[in-house]
């Protein structure tokens, strides 16, 4: 007759084998599921492009746009320069 221990063991054991089975199996799936449709035009999108203001330094990080590739605001009557793209 198996120690108490042993049965435990072995229970804990097949517990962390099916954790890890249905894991690999939702990470497979995840990877063959085709990406979302773009969005109609006009709605918004999100993006995440980051704007400095070339008079006063003000930085300005934008997250939502009607397009992917918006342009740029306007902060002391000037068009903001593009710092980067924040991937």
């Amino acid at each position: 007759m198996p120690a108490f221990s042993t049965v435990i063991w072995v229970f804990f054991a097949g517990m962390l084998g099916l954790i890890l089975w249905k894991t690999g199996i939702g990470m497979l799936r995840s990877m063959t599921t085709p990406l979302p449709a773009p969005p109609p035009s006009g709605e918004m999108r999100r993006i995440s492009v980051k704007y400095r203001c070339s008079m006063c330094g003000l930085e300005l990080k934008m997250t939502l746009a009607p397009d992917q590739d918006p342009p740029p605001p306007r902060h002391c009557l000037e068009d903001m320069d593009l710092v980067a793209p924040i991937e």
